[in-house]
């Protein structure tokens, strides 16, 4: 058993083709708002290779048409899974941009139902932290910081510890103003620019933080942080933070 899906989703932004261009079709630009460390070989013919948590899925360039369309998806595997990715670009007047987006394929086995909904949990996450980066951080490239935390045993606690470090008395919804500290940099005004039943987005003056329920257990910080960082003291930092908050 298993199961076909198809997810599409329109976005207006504030930025102008060629910036989406490159945030869609770049390895930096890939980075700057996905997740892991992104490459891109550009063509028809061409590869998207993404590095995360020890996996390096790579996937086909199938249609490659600059400012307009790009499609790229892995292989089938022995099992039939399989994910492809559309955009399609539409330039709109004042320099804004509309975006369609499309993720299809196939989810093996008999439970594909709980690996969909993590799927579109985390599509959704993705989608909005790509609107976020083109509407506040356009052009600028990212530098991604991935850290595994606890596993988590029970995630209505772990959310309102996460709402908590927020400083909110629940856990983090959609629009919520917070302040986060880590505890050995200054503490940090942001925004919540989506929270689902398994993500937390968090925008800031110069990150983009997002906080994700493990496919496996754990949490999971997938940032994107703007301006002079050093990747090294960033992971030391967030592992720190993650082992205190949900330990």
């Amino acid at each position: 058993m298993g199961h076909e899906f198809e997810i599409a989703d329109r976005v207006e932004v504030d930025a102008t083709p060629e910036q989406v261009w490159d945030a869609i079709a770049t390895g930096p630009g890939i980075t700057s708002w996905f997740m892991g460390r992104n490459e891109v070989d550009g063509g028809v013919g061409g590869t998207v290779k993404t590095a995360f948590g020890g996996y390096e899925p790579t996937s086909a360039i199938t249609s490659w048409d600059p400012l307009e369309r790009l499609v790229y998806g892995a292989e089938p595997e022995q099992d039939g899974r399989f994910v492809a990715y559309e955009f399609l670009i539409e330039a709109r007047s004042g320099g804004s941009t509309v975006l369609r987006t499309v993720t299809s394929g196939f989810l093996p086995g008999d439970d594909w139902e709980d690996e969909f909904e993590a799927m579109r949990a985390g599509g959704e996450l993705f989608l909005r932290t790509l609107v976020e980066y083109l509407n506040g951080f356009a052009g600028r490239q990212a530098v991604p910081v991935t850290m595994f935390g606890p596993v988590i045993e029970d995630w209505d606690r772990a959310w309102l510890a996460l709402g908590r470090e927020l400083g909110l008395a629940g856990r983090p919804d959609t629009g919520d103003r917070v302040r986060l500290s880590t505890g050995s940099v200054s503490t940090v005004d942001g925004e919540v620019y989506l929270a689902n039943e398994q993500t937390v987005g968090i925008r800031t003056a110069d990150a983009l933080l997002r906080f994700v329920r493990g496919f496996q257990g754990p949490m999971v910080a997938m940032h994107h942080l703007f301006g002079d960082v050093d990747p090294a003291k960033q992971d030391e930092l967030w592992a720190d933070w993650l082992g205190r908050v949900f330990r």
